[in-house]
């Protein structure tokens, strides 16, 4: 055997530990699922308790299957939707607006006020639980984007030009949320 390729071999033996402590150490962390702590809520809007429950966590391809073009670009991508186009915009039933991604409880109707922007406005959230925010200076402007917690979807952004009694207009994109109308209690 030769001294190269006899030094080959010892550093092959040498790295293999290392290699198994990486395999171990890598799957470990796939094993950690990130989770996020979410209220629910009945059919009928009532709580039911604040969970821990798993990230929804998907690749790409998988929300472009689940979701429209529009819901695609709005929640995934950071888009918005068209003002005054949205089918919730204009809507005035009585019920629950869950994120279009996951299904988690965003907002009652019971908050919900004609903000004459063209977008479903709301002077609260169901559960601060179930939004997160992050600043936002795109296009030269300094506001508070809006995601779900579950999902980290873009819902839209919140300003403080709202409606007593909290002063904030949460304006979201019709295209982030689906309406469940309330179920009697």
């Amino acid at each position: 055997m030769t001294a190269h390729r006899r030094r080959f071999l010892q550093t092959l033996t040498a790295m293999a530990p290392v290699a198994l402590a990486w395999k171990s150490f890598a799957a470990s962390n796939d094993a950690k699922k990130q989770t996020v702590r979410i209220a629910q809520f009945d059919p009928s809007g009532k709580p039911k308790g604040i969970v821990e429950l798993e990230k929804v966590i998907k690749p790409d391809a998988e929300w472009r299957k689940q979701l429209t073009p529009l819901q695609y670009d709005v929640t995934r991508r950071e888009g918005t939707e068209r003002a005054f186009t949205g089918p919730l915009y204009n809507n005035h039933e009585d019920g629950l607006y869950l994120c279009i991604c996951c299904g988690t409880a965003l907002f009652d109707s019971k908050t919900k006020y004609e903000s004459h922007t063209g977008w479903p406005s709301f002077w609260a959230p169901i559960a601060k639980e179930n939004i997160a925010g992050k600043e936002d200076k795109s296009y030269g402007m300094d506001r508070q984007e809006v995601e779900c917690a579950r999902c980290n979807a873009h819902l839209g952004h919140v300003f403080d030009d709202g409606p007593p009694p909290t002063h904030l207009r949460y304006c979201m994109n019709s295209a982030s949320l689906t309406f469940a109308p309330r179920a009697k209690s």
